[in-house]
């Protein structure tokens, strides 16, 4: 079993590390760009629904804050991840380990356009604060090479893009390295300065937006993957400061004001811009558009990804092609979904594929034409390893969000997943100890939303199936959570697994290709042989005690392997029933359960 990774769970918090002896603000250093992606990560969180309120361009789907939140929150979870490796040996990263680690973080959790095209804009801060230097400045950066990272950022992101279109974050960040260069001047700014005449710049592109696209006009908002950008700049500065940076007072620029972060801009003849309510309605695709979002990671070569840029440039449009070093971002807006994965299959190998019909976010997102729908009086969510399990959970009247092995949910899929329920009241089964504190922070994102929202720590999937079992919305809140923690808690759970390199367990030295046998999250027994090792852990399991074993198999687990087990449980356990369900593709071979 692999030995713990420290994976952070939820929004990433600064923790007291020591700092090194520079002056605050003038350098750029590893605890910096900590507090710069928590802070960025609240920040998002609670600009969310404004950002996503004004998305009208490229698609007015509604998404853009989720999508920024979402990409921030897997760059943060990726720098936590640096700073708890080094945390046995009470030293610091140093700042290429974290912008590096940042830059990953987003690539990989880059959701939709304007998440990917942040994920290219940190990839090319990190190029340049990566880049060797001196050991004297390998710990933090000046103002003159985070201007010229700003700088590398925008070229980045223009060369990401298959189309670029002024109005939009491109022409923000450009902007933003504008007013970092403007500042540094001859290099004797500090890292404060260049960052504040940054988000000012910045602001005032932001403001400026409307000209560039009609769509932002007709609406009469600016543009909101622009907004995002800006708002992460807002917490670069209050990283490298200590504190916000003021709000400027509004100036024309070249006949539009600059706004604030929150106001739509006024027309150039100095009156409103209207409402757009005509042109433009949130979730809905202009006609002609392509039909579906394509997004997926891919493992190929740069020459086959210019290949792959060509083919589907031609098939669509939005294209954004992010990443390098073998491992990229795509993310295109086509009408044949199937022939945009096929293309990254001949390219390399498409992983984490996912695909939207803008159709059906439209048809989710009621208009103004059509009464809301009614809200329900309760709800279950949970987390599911397996599409057997979705299933089995979806026929117990659960919204389900899959845990797929190595890509834990983030708590803004949760808090979705909690609104997709559409319910007063929602009961949350993470069904991993580890998304304890992930689910936490997705409770309270909802409870902002007036949503009452139970948590009940599950630590595995057939913890949450006995929770659900005997869950009763009829019932009054209290008492059916009380009910459903006291099955959850009734219900010893194992695993079985298998090592992937030699580790120190609690039943000893494992090596890898072992197959472990879990209790309780702890490794009682090491064994070779799958069934061998499953029926070992039963009969320790049961030895306390039982009245019902459940068994979740993996789909290559073979039917032969639940028959053994289930006459195994009957023979040597009397008045012990077993059920078994298959799970799919999970992370464990054997999920086991015993009330």
């Amino acid at each position: 079993m692999p030995e713990p990774e420290g994976r952070p769970a939820g929004s990433p918090s600064p923790a007291p590390h020591p700092r090194p002896p520079h002056r605050r603000g003038s350098h750029l250093d590893a605890p910096a760009v900590r507090r710069w992606c928590a802070l960025a990560l609240d920040a998002l969180g609670r600009a969310r629904e404004d950002i996503d309120a004004i998305n009208v361009y490229p698609v007015a789907d509604g998404d853009t804050g989720t999508n920024l939140y979402l990409t921030v929150e897997s760059a943060a979870q990726a720098v936590e991840a640096v700073f708890a490796a080094h945390e046995t040996d009470a030293t610091l990263p140093g700042l290429p380990d974290a912008v590096r680690a940042m830059a990953h973080g987003a690539l990989i959790g880059a959701r939709g356009n304007s998440g990917t095209i942040l994920a290219q804009l940190l990839r090319g801060m990190a190029q340049v604060l990566t880049t060797p230097r001196d050991t004297a400045h390998a710990a933090c950066a000046d103002g003159r090479l985070l201007a010229l990272a700003l700088r590398r950022a925008a070229d980045s992101a223009y060369g990401a893009v298959a189309r670029p279109v002024e109005g939009t974050v491109l022409t923000v960040a450009t902007a933003a390295a504008d007013g970092a260069a403007e500042a540094d001047g001859a290099g004797g700014a500090d890292c404060a300065a260049v960052t504040r005449a940054a988000h000012a710049a910045a602001l005032t592109a932001l403001g400026e937006t409307p000209r560039h696209l009609a769509v932002l006009a007709r609406a009469g908002v600016v543009d909101a993957g622009g907004r995002g950008f800006v708002t992460v700049l807002h917490a670069l500065v209050e990283a490298l400061t200590g504190e916000p940076p003021a709000r400027p007072a509004p100036r024309p620029v070249g006949g539009l004001a600059a706004p604030s972060c929150t106001a739509p801009p006024p027309a150039p003849s100095g009156e409103p811009v209207g409402d757009g309510a005509d042109d433009c309605v949130p979730g809905e695709a202009a006609a002609g558009s392509p039909a579906y979002e394509v997004i997926y990671l891919l493992d190929a070569d740069d020459a086959a990804v210019a290949r792959l840029r060509g083919r589907l440039d031609a098939l669509g449009e939005s294209l954004v092609v992010v990443g390098g070093d073998g491992l990229w971002n795509v993310h295109v807006h086509v009408d044949d979904a199937g022939a945009a994965v096929e293309a990254g299959i001949e390219a390399g190998r498409p992983h984490r594929v996912r695909i939207t019909h803008f159709a059906a976010v439209t048809a989710a997102r009621p208009d103004t034409a059509q009464p809301p729908r009614e809200r329900a009086p309760r709800a279950v969510v949970a987390v599911v390893p397996g599409d057997g399990l979705a299933d089995l959970y979806a026929q117990g009247g659960a919204t389900t969000v899959h845990h797929r092995a190595g890509e834990p949910p983030a708590s803004g899929e949760l808090a979705e997943a909690i609104r997709r329920a559409h319910a007063h009241e929602v009961v949350l089964l993470p069904n991993d100890p580890e998304l304890r504190h992930t689910a936490a922070v997705a409770a309270e994102q909802a409870r902002g939303d007036g949503i009452r929202v139970a948590l009940i720590p599950t630590r595995s999937a057939v913890q949450g199936i006995a929770a659900l079992a005997v869950h009763e919305s009829g019932r009054r809140f209290d008492e059916d959570v009380v009910a459903m923690t006291s099955a959850a808690g009734a219900t010893r759970h194992g695993e079985i697994t298998v090592a992937e390199r030699q580790s120190w367990t609690t039943a000893g030295i494992c090596q890898a290709g072992d197959v472990l046998g879990l209790v309780d999250g702890d490794v009682a027994v090491i064994g070779a042989d799958l069934t061998d090792t499953a029926r070992t852990v039963l009969d320790r399991m049961l030895s306390a005690g039982g009245e019902m074993v459940t068994l979740v198999l993996d789909d290559e687990v073979p039917d032969q392997v639940a028959d053994i087990l289930e006459r195994h449980v009957r023979t040597t356990h009397l008045a012990v029933d077993t059920v078994v369900y298959r799970g799919g593709r999970q992370s464990s071979p054997i999920l086991i359960g015993v009330e």
